[in-house]
C-alpha cells in the first residue's frame, strides 16, 4: 500500500496543466527575450543580417533593466509601456534603415527623410498600380502597428520577471555592464563594423540632433554666394550666343566604369562615341562629381548643381528657394538667356520651378506624347531630347536658350528599356508601342539575381547614352553646348557597401573656343573620363562654371580660395 505525503501538492489531473502553463510561460518569456533583442541589436545593413552580428549587449537593455529595478512599483508598468512602445517606434526606424542602405547607402533619417515615403509609394504605384500601393501601405501600417503593441507587451512581460528575480537581475546588469564598458574600451568586434557594445539608439539620438542643427547651418552656408550681386553682364560672357544645354541622365554613376563588366559595355560605348562626334567636328573633356545622394533623391542633387550649395536632405532642399541664391538657370536668364526645364517625369505641379530660374518648366504632359510608359519612367530619353529640338532649339530665330533636361530612362527597375529608332519616325511616341514588351516586369527587380540586374542596369544607361550622342551628331552645331552627368550612383546591390558617390560629368562643343575656356580643369579627353580625372563635390560646379565662363576681370577678382 503506498503513502502520499500531505506535504505535496495534489496532482490528480493537474499536473499536466502546470505543466503545459509553464512551457507556454517559457515560450513566451523566450519569444519577449528574442523580440527586444532582435530590436535592439538587429544590424542596419542587409549584407550584415548573420547570426554572429546579433552576439552584442545593448547598453539601452542595461539601462532600461536599472531603471526598472529602482523606480517605485506603482510606476513600473507604465515604464515599462513607454519603453515598450519607443523600442517599437525604434524598430520601425531601423527597418528603414535596412530599406535606405540597400537603395540609398545611408541610414533612414527620422527628421528629414519622411518625404521619401512619399516617392516610395509613387514607386509602389508604377510598379505595381494604385490598387497595389494602396494595400501595401494597409499591410505596412498593420505591421508598424502590431510590431509596436509586440514590443510593449514583451517588455511589460520581461519588466514583470526583472523584478521578481531583483537580485539576479541586478548581478546580471552589473556584470553586461563591465562587459559593455570593456567592449567599447578594446572597440570589440565579432563581424566587422558591427561593435559588440552595442549603443545604435543613443547614436540615433545624435544623428536627429545634428538634423535639428542643421538648419542653422546650412543657412549660414547659404548665405555665403560670391555670384549673388553679380550684373548680368558680367555673367557666361563666354557663352554668348550658345544654346547651352544640361542633362542629367539618370543613375549614371561611377560604376559604370569601375565594375568591369558594365565598362567594357558602357567605355566601348562611350570611346566609339568620342571618335564619332570627333569627325563630326565636337569635341568633349569629362571628369567626375561627388553627388550628395546615391540610390534615389535625384532632386537633391538637381538643386546641389543648381545653387552651388551642398543639398543632401529635404529639409535643406524646402530651404533652398528663400536662400536667395544665384541657381545656374537664374543665372542664364539674368545674362540674357531664355530658360526651360524639360522634365518628363514631373508629373505634378513643380513650384520652385520658377526660384529655380526657369521661364518654361515642360512636365510630362507638356511634351507631346502619346506613346507607352517604360517602368517608372513616362517616356523615352529620346522623345524628350526631340521635344526640346522641337519646342525650342528648332524653333526658327529662337533666342539663346539654356535648358535643365533631366532623362528617366535610365532609372530603376531598369526594365524594360526602349529600342533606339529613327529620329524622323518619332513622331508623337506611339512607334514605341512595338518595344513596350521588352524586357522582364518591372516588379520582379528585386528577384533577379545581381548579374540580371547588372545587365539590365548596363542596358538602360547603354540606351540613354546612345541617345545623347545621336542626339548631337543629328541636331548639333556651332551653337550646341551640351553638359551631361549623371545624378547619382544607383543602388548599393550594384554599387556595394560604402561605395563613392561619384558621377561622370561631360561637356561636348563644337566651338574650340568653349573648351579653352575649360583647359585648365584637367578633365580627361573624350566622353569616358578617365580613372585618375579630377573629382569634385557638385557644389562647386556652379561657380567653376560661372568663373570659367565669365570675364577675365571676374575671375581675377574671385576671392581667395574660390575655384578659377
Amino acid at each position: 500500500m503506498s503513502t502520499v505525503d500531505p506535504s505535496d501538492p495534489p496532482t490528480a489531473g493537474r499536473v499536466p496543466g502546470d505543466r503545459r502553463r509553464r512551457w507556454a510561460a517559457a515560450a513566451l518569456t523566450g519569444l519577449a527575450v528574442l523580440v527586444v533583442l532582435l530590436v535592439l541589436v538587429m544590424p542596419s545593413r542587409y549584407g550584415r543580417l548573420t547570426p554572429a552580428a546579433f552576439i552584442r549587449v545593448p547598453v539601452e537593455a542595461l539601462i532600461a533593466v536599472a531603471i526598472l529595478l529602482v523606480i517605485p512599483v506603482r510606476a513600473r508598468a507604465v515604464a515599462a509601456t513607454i519603453v515598450g512602445v519607443g523600442l517599437g517606434l525604434l524598430a520601425i526606424v531601423r527597418i528603414f534603415d535596412v530599406g535606405f542602405f540597400a537603395v540609398l547607402d545611408r541610414p533612414f533619417d527620422p527628421v528629414l527623410d519622411w518625404p521619401f515615403l512619399d516617392s516610395g509609394v509613387v514607386f509602389l504605384s508604377h510598379a505595381y498600380g494604385r490598387t497595389g500601393a494602396v494595400l501595401a501601405v494597409v499591410a505596412a501600417v498593420a505591421v508598424a502597428v502590431g510590431l509596436i503593441a509586440l514590443t510593449a507587451l514583451s517588455v511589460r512581460r520581461l519588466g514583470r520577471i526583472v523584478v521578481r528575480h531583483r537580485p539576479a537581475a541586478a548581478r546580471a546588469t552589473i556584470a553586461l555592464g563591465v562587459a559593455w564598458v570593456a567592449g567599447a574600451l578594446l572597440s570589440v568586434h565579432i563581424v566587422p563594423s558591427v561593435p559588440v557594445a552595442a549603443r545604435d539608439y543613443f547614436d540615433r539620438l545624435g544623428q536627429v540632433r545634428t538634423a535639428v542643427l542643421d538648419r542653422d547651418a546650412f543657412a549660414a552656408e547659404a548665405a555665403v554666394d560670391n555670384f549673388r550681386a553679380t550684373p548680368g553682364a558680367d555673367l557666361l560672357t563666354g557663352l554668348r550666343g550658345k544654346d547651352v544645354a544640361i542633362v542629367l541622365v539618370e543613375s549614371y554613376g561611377r560604376v559604370a566604369f569601375d565594375d568591369p563588366v558594365l565598362e567594357a559595355r558602357i567605355g566601348d560605348l562611350l570611346d566609339d562615341g568620342t571618335r564619332r562626334l570627333r569627325a563630326s567636328g565636337f569635341s568633349s573633356r569629362s571628369a567626375y562629381l561627388t553627388s550628395p545622394t546615391a540610390g534615389g533623391g535625384s532632386w537633391l542633387a538637381e538643386a546641389t548643381l543648381r545653387a552651388g550649395v551642398w543639398v543632401d536632405n529635404q529639409q535643406r532642399y524646402r530651404a533652398l528657394p528663400a536662400a536667395g541664391r544665384l541657381m545656374l538657370g537664374a543665372a542664364f536668364q539674368r545674362a540674357g538667356w531664355r530658360t526651360v526645364a524639360i522634365m518628363p517625369g514631373t508629373t505634378e505641379p513643380w513650384p520652385e520651378s520658377s526660384s529655380f530660374g526657369y521661364q518654361k518648366l515642360y512636365g510630362s504632359g507638356d511634351l507631346g506624347y502619346k506613346g507607352p510608359r517604360f517602368s517608372f519612367s513616362t517616356m523615352p530619353d529620346q522623345f524628350a531630347l526631340a521635344a526640346f529640338e522641337r519646342l525650342e532649339r528648332g524653333v526658327p530665330g529662337h533666342a539663346p536658350v539654356m535648358a535643365e533636361v533631366v532623362l528617366m530612362s535610365s532609372h530603376a527597375p531598369w526594365s524594360p528599356v526602349p529600342e533606339f529608332t529613327d529620329w524622323d519616325k518619332l513622331g508623337d511616341g506611339s512607334v514605341f508601342d512595338e518595344t513596350t514588351g521588352a524586357g522582364d516586369d518591372p516588379r520582379l527587380v528585386w528577384s533577379r539575381g545581381l548579374e540580371r540586374v547588372r545587365s539590365d542596369y548596363g542596358r538602360s544607361i547603354e540606351y540613354s547614352l546612345t541617345t545623347l550622342i545621336s542626339y548631337v551628331e543629328r541636331y548639333g552645331d556651332d551653337d550646341l553646348v551640351l553638359v551631361f552627368l549623371g545624378d547619382h550612383q544607383p543602388a548599393s546591390i550594384l554599387t556595394g557597401d560604402g561605395a563613392s558617390r561619384d558621377v561622370p560629368i561631360t561637356i561636348v562643343a563644337r566651338d574650340p573656343a568653349v573648351l579653352d575656356q575649360v583647359s585648365g580643369w584637367g578633365w580627361s579627353d573624350g566622353l569616358r573620363p578617365d580613372p585618375a580625372a579630377p573629382v569634385w563635390r557638385m557644389d562647386t560646379f556652379r561657380d567653376r562654371f560661372l568663373t570659367a565662363f565669365g570675364p577675365p576681370e571676374l575671375s581675377a577678382a574671385a576671392p581667395p580660395g574660390a575655384p578659377r
